[in-house]
C-alpha cells in the first residue's frame, strides 16, 4: 500500500510535478502529466471490455469467508515492455535500472519467464550474466502468477487500483491493462480477485473520483459480472485502502462516508482498509470519531499492520491485545474483519535505512501471525503482499542469487527455496480453515 505526499491541481490544470509516493510502507518517484478528457476517454475505449474467455471454477466466489488473499501491486513496468514507462517502480527516479537507482529490497526470480517476460538491467549476478526483471504490463507473467497462486493454494487477490494518478493516460492504460490481465489469471486458473482502491495521494474534494472509475468498470469492463469476481454477502467486493489515517492524508474521513455511501447505493459489499489504531483511535489513527461512523457503515474491516510489529513474540501479542478485541468490537456490530500479515519488511535501497527491519527468520515470522490470526478468531485473512518487492514484503518466487558488486544490499529468502512463501502462504490458507493444526511450527 502507498502513502502518497504532494499536492494535486484540480481536473484539467497541468499536473507536471513529481509526485513522492512512501509505501509504508514503500516509495516511488514518477512524472505524470495531466491528459486531455478525450486521451482518457481513448484509453478507456482501448482498455476495458467485457470479459469472454473460457473459465475455470475452483474457488467459490460467493463469500470472503475462510479464504486466504494477498494484495497485488501490478505496478511494474519495465523498459520495452510495450507501456513506455520506463522501469518504473523498480527505480528510485526514472531512467535506467542500474547500480545506484534500484528501489527494491528483493530480486525476483525470473527463470521460469519466458524470453519475452524478462528484462535485462545494468546488475550483473555472481556469474557475470545480467540481472533480469519483468514487468506487469506482459499478460503472460501475470497469467503465470495467478498459476502459481492456483499451485500453492492461494484464493485471490485484492488488484490494487491508486486514484491519484489516473487523471494520466499512461497510468490509466498500465492499470486497465493490468486489472484485465488479473481478470483473465483468476478466470484461468479457478482463482478470485477484487478490485483495491487506495486512496493515497489524493487531495481534498478527490475521494469520489473512486467511485466514477467504479462506475466505469462495472458498465465498461463488467467487472461485477465476472464469474471470477469476489462477492460476500451476495454483493460484490470492493475495498478502499487508507481510511482514517493520521499522516499523509489530505482528504478527510467524511469524504470517505461519501464513497462507502456510494458503494453501498451501488450493491456492493465494502471493504475498508484501516489504520491499526482504529478501534481506540490511537496510534497511526485519526481521533476523529467519525472514524467508527464511517466503519460501520461498511461491511468488513481489514487494519494495516506492516510496521506495527516485527518479531514472532510481538505478533502474538498484536493477536491478543489487538486482532481479538478488534474481531469482538467488529461481531457486536455485525461487521465482518480481515487482519493483514506480511512476511517481513526492509526499506533499505527505496530509503537508506530500516535494512531488513522486520526479518523473515525463515518463516517464522509470517508463520507466527497465521497462528495468531486463527488464535484470534479470524475466518478469513489478507496477506501483504504477493508481488511487493519494493519494501520487501512479496511472497512470490523471489531469488538467493541477488545481483552482486553494487552498493544496493538486497535480501534473500535465506537459502530457502524461491516458492517457499507461496507454499507457506497456501499452509497458512489450510491453517485458517482449521485442515491442519497450529502445532508443530512452520511447515516445510
Amino acid at each position: 500500500m502507498a502513502k502518497v505526499m504532494g499536492n494535486r491541481q484540480g481536473v484539467g490544470s497541468a499536473m507536471n510535478k513529481l509526485l513522492f509516493l512512501p509505501v509504508f510502507t514503500g516509495a516511488v518517484a514518477f512524472q505524470l502529466l495531466a491528459s486531455t478528457p478525450a486521451e482518457l476517454e481513448a484509453v478507456k475505449a482501448e482498455t476495458l471490455h467485457p470479459f469472454r474467455g473460457a473459465g475455470v471454477h475452483e474457488v467459490d466466489p460467493r463469500s470472503l469467508d475462510g479464504k486466504v488473499m494477498c494484495g497485488y501491486q501490478g505496478w511494474f513496468n519495465a523498459e520495452g515492455d510495450g507501456a513506455q514507462r520506463g522501469f518504473q517502480h523498480w527505480t528510485k527516479g526514472g531512467g535506467g535500472l542500474q547500480p545506484g537507482n534500484a528501489k527494491v529490497d528483493l530480486w525476483p526470480d525470473v527463470s521460469e519467464l519466458g524470453a519475452g517476460e524478462r528484462f535485462s538491467t545494468g546488475f550483473r549476478h555472481s556469474d557475470g550474466s545480467p540481472a533480469q526483471v519483468f514487468s506487469s504490463f506482459k499478460e503472460a507473467t501475470v497469467l503465470r502468477h495467478f498459476q502459481w497462486m492456483r499451485d500453492y493454494g492461494i484464493d485471490g487477490v485484492f488488484v490494487q487500483r491508486f486514484i491519484a494518478p489516473l487523471r494520466d493516460s499512461q497510468t490509466l492504460r498500465h492499470n486497465n491493462v493490468v486489472l484485465d490481465h488479473c481478470r483473465a489469471g483468476a478466470n484461468r486458473s479457478g482463482r478470485v480477485y477484487a478490485v483495491m482502491y487506495d486512496l493515497s495521494g489524493l487531495g481534498e474534494n478527490r475521494v469520489l473520483e473512486a467511485a466514477q472509475d467504479w462506475r466505469t468498470l462495472r458498465t465498461k469492463m463488467g467487472v461485477t459480472e465476472d464469474p471470477a469476481y469476489l462477492r460476500h454477502r451476495g454483493k460484490p467486493v470492493v475495498a478502499v485502502w487508507g481510511v482514517g489515517f493520521n499522516r499523509g492524508r489530505s482528504y478527510s474521513v467524511e469524504e470517505c462516508r461519501g464513497l462507502v455511501e456510494f458503494l453501498k447505493k451501488d450493491g456492493c459489499t465494502v471493504m475498508l482498509g484501516v489504520p491499526t489504531g482504529w478501534r481506540e483511535l490511537t496510534r497511526d489513527s485519526v481521533t476523529n470519531q467519525t472514524l467508527h461512523q464511517v466503519i460501520q457503515l461498511a461491511d468488513i474491516v481489514s487494519p494495516w499492520t506492516v510496521g506495527r510489529y516485527h518479531t514472532p513474540a510481538e505478533a502474538a501479542r498484536h493477536g491478543q491485545q489487538v486482532w481479538k478485541p478488534d474481531l469482538e468490537w467488529c461481531r457486536a456490530r455485525g461487521i465482518d474483519y480481515l487482519p493483514v500479515v506480511h512476511p517481513g519488511f526492509s526499506w533499505f535501497n527505496m530509503m537508506g535505512k530500516a535494512y531488513n527491519k522486520t526479518p523473515r527468520l525463515k518463516g517464522q515470522f509470517l508463520w507466527s501471525q497465521f497462528v495468531a490470526a486463527r488464535q484470534a478468531g479470524a475466518g478469513m485473512i489478507y496477506v501483504a503482499m504477493f508481488d511487493e518487492v519494493d519494501e520487501g514484503t512479496a511472497i512470490f518466487k523471489c531469488t538467493n542469487d541477488t545481483p552482486v558488486g553494487n552498493k544496493e544490499r538486497f535480501l534473500t529468502y535465506e537459502g530457502l527455496p524461491s516458492d517457499f512463501y507461496l507454499k507457506l502462504t497456501g499452509q497458512g490458507a489450510r491453517l485458517l480453515r482449521g485442515e491442519i493444526p497450529m502445532e508443530g511450527g512452520v511447515p516445510r
